[in-house]
């Protein structure tokens, strides 16, 4: 079966946003039990890097990037991968994979707010709904008293997740100008090559003191998946999808992001479905949807 490019390419999103959808569990299976959360940033970070040059020896390419460009490409490896990576992971340890996976959704409403404050988005009735039915449901996941094991600190790991939230919701709105001007892969290269340098001293003394020979094979696997496939595959997988589809399209993906963690989450950590995190999943796809009316219609 000969499959078409745009084909591929929704085939290319999906699996990104499983992989996405899968990282939530497989990061709490290691962290912090056997490697702490900016350890783990700093392996995942730092790999993603080197595998990205090497795919630019393979495939030898324009690496340079303009002068001017430097001070956005900096911002860019300040909230695409200092501030957004390093949250993500240490909210991910404090909280649960379904809470993670519902408040990385209204990552479009912070989009739109930035839009709004900068002015190059305009304020509707609509829109101001969609915003306040996203901010009900993350509010109720973050006012949650619910008591996990896998979760030691629900509120901050959820204020956690929000500020990643709100830091790549600024990546997106700066990196923008540098995706028009150069390809995707290249962008990612250099924002990841900044954003290596800008979190190692943060996270070099947590991966020294990993104890490798503790890890079992499942273990490993698990590492391997976070920063093989929900990293440098999954941001591959994104960036083919962008080349072939809409940005609306391959946007439209996330929305499975939350199914794909709580299928996960269940089967490895039986996490309970509870009502609340029900209500609050209907306010946040309702607000999501209706913040990107005008781009879906």
């Amino acid at each position: 079966m000969n499959l078409t490019q745009q084909s591929k390419a929704h085939i290319a999103v999906l699996l990104a946003n499983l992989f996405f959808g899968i990282n939530f569990s497989m990061v709490k299976l290691i962290s912090p039990a056997l490697v702490q959360p900016f350890g783990l940033n700093f392996i995942r970070v730092a790999i993603t890097v080197l595998l990205f040059w090497i795919l630019y020896l393979i495939k030898p390419s324009f690496a340079g990037i303009d002068k001017k460009d430097i001070p956005r490409f900096i911002l860019c490896g300040v909230t695409g991968v200092g501030i957004n990576q390093l949250l993500f992971i240490k909210g991910l340890t404090l909280t649960t994979p379904v809470h993670a996976a519902l408040l990385i959704l209204v990552t479009p409403v912070f989009i739109l707010l930035i839009a709004i404050v900068l002015k190059t988005e305009t304020v509707s009735l609509l829109k101001l709904t969609g915003l306040m039915l996203a901010i009900a449901g993350s509010s109720i996941l973050i006012a949650s008293k619910e008591t996990v094991a896998i979760a030691p600190n629900m509120f901050l790991g959820d204020l956690f997740i929000i500020i990643n939230a709100v830091s790549y919701a600024f990546y997106y709105v700066l990196v923008k100008p540098l995706m028009q001007k150069y390809s995707p892969v290249h962008v990612i290269r250099w924002v990841f090559s900044f954003g290596i340098v800008m979190i190692t001293p943060l996270c070099w003394s947590q991966f020294v003191s990993i104890e490798w020979n503790v890890f079992d094979f499942s273990q490993l696997a698990a590492l391997a998946f976070v920063v093989l496939g929900a990293t440098f595959f999954a941001y591959l997988f994104t960036v083919y999808g962008l080349k072939h589809l809409s940005a609306t399209a391959a946007g439209s993906y996330i929305y499975l992001q939350p199914f794909f963690a709580a299928g996960i989450s269940v089967f490895f950590f039986n996490e309970k479905l509870s009502v609340y995190k029900l209500v609050a999943a209907a306010l946040i796809f309702s607000g999501v949807y209706f913040v990107n009316w005008k781009k879906e219609n």
